[in-house]
C-alpha cells in the first residue's frame, strides 16, 4: 500500500512510514494512492463474517500483501474484540453503538488497531516510539487504554483544561506507566497545533522518534471504516441507508467515505455538528473558513479547524459540488441538544449522550426536509455516563455507570500543567529524561 501527502502528490511513502511518522514532512496528511474495492463476494455476504473477520477483509483489500495474513489476522483479532450493535430507536432511525470497548468510546477501535499495527512495525527496533496525541475528550482515554503497557511505546496526551468531562479526564490522567497527560491552558485546536508543530521541529525529531495517535494518522482512520461494514450487515439492504455522524475532527465521517469508496453501498452521509460548524457552513456556501473552537456540552466535537477536512476534499477531488451532493450538514446549539436528549428518552426510553443527541437532531431534520423514506443510522460515539451531569440533568433520571468507568472516580489525577505556546511545550519535552 502506497500513500501520498495531501500537500504534494509526488511525496509517496509506504504504509509503515505513514503509520510511524503520522504527518508528512510537508505538513500534509497521508492518503492512499488507490482505494481498493473490497471483494464483491465479501460485500454480498457480510452477514456471514464476524467483526474481526470483517476487519481482516477490509485491511487485506487495502494493504494487499504488505502484511502477512497471519500477522494481519492477529492484529485484527486482538484489536477488534468487542461488538458494535445497531439498535433500533425510532421507525426510521437506529443507532450504531460504538461505546462497548475499554474506554466506552468509538475511538477504541482506532486506538487498539493502531497500537497493534505500530507494535508490529516496531518489532526489532530498539528506539522507543513516542506518541503525541491531542484530545477533545474521547481520543485520550481510548489511546491511553489502547497503548497502555505496549512495549517500546510511550504516550503523551494533550488535553484542553476545563473542556473535557471529569470521567474523560480521569481516563487519561490516572493510568501512569507509559502514559503521560498534559493539561493545556487552551482549546483542542491549541493542543492539535502543538502536536502538529512538534512533528516538524528538527530538535524534537532528533531527541524523539515521534508519531501521533490522532486521526491525522491513517492507522486511526482505516479501522474506523470497519464498523460501517459491521453496521451494514445488520441493516436492511432494501432501504435507503444513510449514516449520520456527530463530527468534530471528521475522521469518523472520512472513514465512512473510505468504506463507501471500497464498495459499501451507503446512500448518503449526514455531518452533524454543534456550534463548531465550519464544515456544514462549507457544504452550504462552498467557503471553508476555520475558526477558533467554541466550548459546548458535546465537547468531543469542539473543533474549529478539523484536520480531516483536507482528506475529504481529496476524496472529492477538491469539488465542493460533489462533496455537497454526498454529504448534508447540520448544526445545533446546546439548548437544542439538551431538549433532544430528553425527547429521545421520553419517546423511546433510550439514553443518548450529547454527541448522539446532535446526531438524532440531524437525522430527524434530514428525514423531514430531504428524504422522508430514508433510514438513518446515527453513530452513538460514547457512553452517556461519560457526560453524567449533563445527561442526568437533561433526562431527570440517574444513569448507570459501567464499573470500569466508576472505578476511576476515586483515582488521583496526574497531569502536567502547560500553556498553549509551542516554546513552552517544546522546552518541557526537551527537559524530560
Amino acid at each position: 500500500m502506497k500513500l501520498y501527502s495531501t500537500n504534494n502528490k509526488s511525496n509517496i511513502v509506504e504504509l509503515k512510514q505513514a503509520v510511524l511518522k503520522s504527518l508528512a514532512d510537508d505538513k500534509g496528511l497521508y492518503m492512499p494512492i488507490e482505494i481498493a474495492k473490497a471483494p464483491q463476494a465479501f460485500l454480498d455476504n457480510l452477514e456471514h463474517f464476524t467483526f474481526p473477520e470483517i476487519a481482516f477483509q477490509v485491511s487485506k483489500a487495502l494493504f494487499g500483501d504488505y502484511i502477512s495474513n497471519f500477522d494481519l489476522w492477529k492484529i485484527c483479532e486482538r484489536a477488534i474484540n468487542f461488538p458494535a450493535p445497531v439498535v433500533p430507536v425510532y421507525d426510521q432511525i437506529s443507532t450504531l453503538e460504538l461505546f462497548h470497548g475499554p474506554s466506552l468510546a468509538f475511538k477504541d477501535f482506532g486506538a487498539r488497531y493502531m497500537a497493534q499495527l505500530m507494535s508490529h512495525f516496531s518489532k526489532g527496533d530498539d528506539s522507543k516510539l513516542t506518541i503525541l496525541v491531542a484530545t477533545s475528550g474521547d481520543t485520550g482515554g481510548a489511546v491511553a487504554a489502547g497503548f497502555y503497557n505496549t512495549p517500546g511505546i510511550e504516550v503523551v496526551i494533550l488535553y484542553p483544561s476545563g473542556r473535557v468531562s471529569d470521567l474523560q479526564e480521569k481516563q487519561l490522567t490516572t493510568l501512569g506507566g507509559n502514559i503521560t497527560a498534559c493539561e493545556i491552558q487552551g482549546s483542542f485546536d491549541d493542543c492539535q497545533a502543538l502536536v502538529k508543530t512538534a512533528f516538524l521541529d528538527s530538535e524534537l525529531k532528533t531527541k524523539y522518534n515521534l508519531s501521533s495517535a490522532n486521526s491525522i494518522n491513517i492507522a486511526r482512520l482505516i479501522p474506523q471504516s470497519f464498523y460501517y461494514f459491521e453496521a451494514f450487515k445488520q441493516l436492511n439492504r432494501d432501504q435507503t441507508n444513510v449514516f449520520c455522524i456527530p463530527s468534530g475532527n471528521f475522521g469518523n465521517l472520512t472513514a465512512g467515505l473510505l468504506a463507501q469508496r471500497m464498495g459499501l453501498p451507503i446512500d448518503h452521509f449526514i455531518a452533524a455538528t454543534n456550534l463548531n460548524k465550519v464544515v456544514p457552513d462549507y457544504l452550504q456556501s462552498g467557503d471553508y473558513q476555520p475558526k477558533p473552537s467554541v466550548a459546548t456540552i458535546s465537547n468531543a466535537m469542539d473543533v474549529g479547524a478539523p484536520s480531516n477536512f483536507t482528506r475529504m476534499q481529496h476524496l472529492f477531488d477538491l469539488s465542493h459540488q460533489d462533496m455537497a451532493k454526498h454529504i448534508s450538514g447540520y448544526a445545533y446549539d446546546d439548548a437544542s441538544t439538551m431538549v433532544e436528549m430528553k425527547t429521545i428518552h421520553s419517546d423511546k426510553g433510550y439514553v443518548a449522550d450529547p454527541h448522539g443527541a446532535v446526531g438524532f437532531l440531524a437525522a430527524k431534520q434530514y428525514i423531514a426536509e430531504v428524504n422522508k423514506n430514508a433510514h438513518v443510522t446515527v453513530l452513538e460515539t460514547a457512553h452517556p455516563s461519560k457526560f453524567l451531569g449533563t445527561v442526568e440533568e437533561a433526562i431527570s433520571t440517574k444513569v448507570d455507570i459501567p464499573k470500569r468507568l466508576a472505578d476511576l472516580q476515586d483515582k488521583t489525577k496526574e497531569a502536567h500543567q502547560l500553556g498553549n505556546d509551542f516554546d513552552g511545550f517544546k522546552a518541557w519535552l526537551m527537559e524530560r529524561s
